[in-house]
């Protein structure tokens, strides 16, 4: 454990909390993101296949994300480093073998801007004479090029993120409380709710062996999964949560560049700073239950609306198909209209996922790159930050013809899961034993950290059952 390299962080006061509207944001764009995997593809998926069987797992699913997203928090608020800074100081060999992994689970994220495309061209049926595959790559390529646009014209990088996840969390958690309200969503409601407590009957049809690795990825993805859920540290940096108000922000080309640090501080032992991080610290948990009380509740939305209108009718929304299928959902309440509306809903739904992603992950790769190779820092991490973002257009572009959509984000989600296994072990190494030496008693985590060892058995069993069901197939 490299605890020499943090005894020699300077110390400085813990920045003041702006105010609980002013600092709120990353647990919504945690949240929105969440939105465009679990909450429309895999979860209604399997409650139209097979009813109530696995609903009672959602809510513990979603639970079982708290105490990693505390401790990813934790490190960022208190150093102003990026998790895999802490993750880099904890082993270096430890690091670069998660940035390896982190790499090959993302080549595919492209695919969420193809399935986008997808309900963009049930849409419009545009451009004409096309085939579906065509209109849906092209859909999701138009929609890349947006997002590249935007972001380079963006003043803060991250407040562009923010504020289009905002848009998209809450166009979407109205269009899908209004269509729950019909009548024919709300007479299912009362068996529905039962499924939270446990199967409700005998399974509808019989377990296809295939769907095995689809329900891992919904239980470990109820929420953020895999490497997803690093990206949280990220935007608390980018927010300037806590000491990370003193490192710097990935500006856009509107936006006057500003010095992004790798290295950061330790708080200063004084009476201000602990008050400061007494009130940061409640933000934390806050801003946490935000995104996984708000994700929760979509994913139940879109699960009773498909064991309302998909299950009775045998309807599975599935490659091209995830969205396409369940616009019948905004139908309910609005007709043809509706399903419109919720083409164009599902369209950002799942595109913002693509945008979110590629710009996290450019965050993390500018970030590693500082960090491991003190030489890099010749140039700005504005600079590294736009390189890793072509790099990761053009690999996604390419990647995006390789598959459907929903093999595609399967493939990334079981990658990922690698990485879900190993992140509670780590960081309990790095807060709970790495950084309490070298802060103030006021700043050391208190009691044991039971729930993150929680968090760790569950997911090493659902490995242990996926890799039991994968050697039957």
């Amino acid at each position: 454990m490299n605890n020499t390299d943090l005894q020699s962080l300077p110390r400085q006061s813990v920045p003041a909390f702006p105010g609980w509207w002013a600092a709120l944001g990353p647990g919504v764009v945690w949240m929105a993101l969440a939105q465009g995997s679990g909450e429309l593809i895999w979860w209604p998926y399997m409650i139209a296949k097979y009813g109530l069987t696995f609903l009672w797992l959602l809510v513990p699913a979603c639970l079982l994300q708290y105490p990693l997203n505390l401790e990813i928090g934790r490190y960022t608020m208190l150093t102003g480093e990026s998790i895999f800074h802490g993750f880099i100081r904890l082993h270096r060999g430890f690091g670069i073998f998660l940035w390896l992994l982190m790499t090959v689970s993302f080549l595919w994220f492209g695919a969420f801007a193809s399935a986008g495309g997808t309900a963009m061209a049930e849409l419009t049926h545009w451009p004409t004479g096309w085939t579906q595959r065509g209109q849906s790559l092209f859909w999701g390529y138009a929609s890349i090029a947006v997002f590249i646009t935007a972001i380079l014209a963006s003043g803060v990088v991250y407040t562009l993120i923010e504020r289009f996840m905002k848009l998209v969390a809450v166009v979407t958690v109205v269009g899908l409380m209004s269509a729950c309200l019909q009548s024919d969503v709300l007479k299912a409601l009362p068996t529905f709710s039962l499924g939270l407590l446990g199967p409700v009957g005998e399974m509808p049809r019989p377990w296809d062996s295939a769907d095995a690795s689809k329900l891992l990825t919904a239980i470990t993805f109820a929420g953020l999964g895999g490497f997803w859920i690093l990206f949280y540290s990220y935007w608390l940096r980018d927010k300037g949560a806590g000491m990370a108000g003193l490192v710097g922000r990935i500006t856009g080309l509107g936006g006057a560049e500003e010095a992004v640090l790798s290295d950061g501080f330790l708080p200063a032992d004084e009476a201000e700073s602990a008050k400061n991080w007494s009130t940061w610290r409640r933000f934390l948990s806050a801003d946490i239950l935000v995104g996984i009380i708000g994700n929760l509740l979509t994913t139940l939305m879109t699960c009773l609306l498909a064991y309302a209108l998909l299950f009775p009718k045998g309807l599975l929304p599935q490659e091209y198909e995830l969205a396409v299928v369940q616009s019948q959902f905004f139908a309910v309440s609005w007709g043809e209209i509706g399903r419109l509306l919720f083409l164009v809903v599902a369209a950002a739904f799942l595109t913002d996922t693509w945008l979110a992603t590629a710009d996290a992950v450019s965050r993390i790769q500018t970030d590693i790159i500082l960090t491991l190779f003190p030489k890099s820092r010749r140039l700005p991490a504005r600079r590294w930050y736009y390189i890793f973002l072509g790099l990761l257009t053009v690999i996604t572009s390419l990647t995006m013809q390789l598959d459907a959509p929903g093999p595609l984000i399967l493939t990334s989600a079981i990658i990922g899961f690698g990485g879900t296994i190993m992140f509670p072990v780590a960081l309990y190494l790095i807060n709970h034993k790495m950084l309490p030496p070298h802060l103030p008693a006021w700043a050391r985590p208190k009691g044991k950290p039971w729930l993150l060892g929680l968090s760790f058995v569950v997911y090493l069993l659902l490995a242990l059952l996926y890799l039991k069901a994968s050697l039957k197939l």
